[in-house]
């Protein structure tokens, strides 16, 4: 396990593979969706004993309603499971569940599984587990600008730090990591204002063949880099 002064403080996560796996298998989707929905409970674990403090999931980009009707209607309903399921651990644990995305327009019961478990975990302090959900990264920073606009913010007052405050992630930090299972390697929309200085991390595991061991091979190269955030003079994690 890496020592807990080099994992990320914020790690990013692009799930992906679930179809092809399932698919390799000779299953449907929804038991690759299933198995992945396993993964992610896992890898939450893992990231939590690890002492890493905030965690985001691509869940469902806003290109996903795209998808078969069914299989749409099978993710919601797995994830109302998975909250319902894991909403006492989450608790426990101290974990805070925030969502990354565009609420309303979600399912009815998934936006109230949702509501209930933000509510019940507001107060968690050990972690905050970020759902991107209905998520897209340009619609994200158009977001930001509307509210800069609405806010009457004038243009000589918008600062990298006025626009962070109106994104979903206002209040936490860039990633450090972005992972991507499965062998693609693009970001897809995802976290593109915060992810400018994030370190990338590919693999070709797909999703639901991603565990603990994996994870600490990503964390482990991690924590083997220089980060100089556009500087050789500014160098952070750096090795002998």
């Amino acid at each position: 396990m890496p020592a807990q002064d080099i994992v990320p403080a914020h790690l990013a996560v692009i799930m992906d593979g679930n179809g092809r796996w399932a698919k390799q298998r000779g299953l449907p989707r929804s038991e690759g969706h299933k198995a992945g929905s396993e993964t992610a409970k896992r890898i939450l674990d893992a990231c939590h004993a690890r002492g890493i403090r905030h965690l985001t999931l691509y869940t469902f980009s806003r290109e996903n309603w795209s998808r078969p009707k069914d299989e749409v209607s099978f993710l919601f309903d797995l994830l109302q499971s998975f909250i319902k399921r894991e909403l006492g651990k989450l608790v426990e644990k101290s974990v805070q569940l925030r969502v990354l995305g565009e609420l309303e327009e979600l399912p009815f019961a998934t936006r109230q599984a949702l509501r209930l478990a933000i509510n019940k975990t507001r107060g968690g302090q050990s972690m905050i587990l970020n759902l991107a959900l209905n998520y897209s990264g340009r619609d994200e920073i158009l977001r930001a600008c509307r509210r800069l606009m609405t806010d009457g913010v004038s243009p000589e007052e918008i600062t990298e730090e006025a626009f962070s405050q109106r994104l979903y992630t206002a209040g936490q930090p860039d990633p450090d990591l972005i992972i991507r299972t499965s062998g693609e390697l693009r970001l897809s929309n995802y976290l593109l204002f915060q992810a400018a200085y994030s370190e990338f991390y590919f693999t070709d595991k797909l999703w639901p063949d991603f565990d603990e061991a994996e994870l600490d091979i990503a964390l482990a190269n991690y924590a083997s880099r220089q980060r100089r955030f556009g500087s050789t003079s500014e160098q952070v994690g750096t090795k002998e």
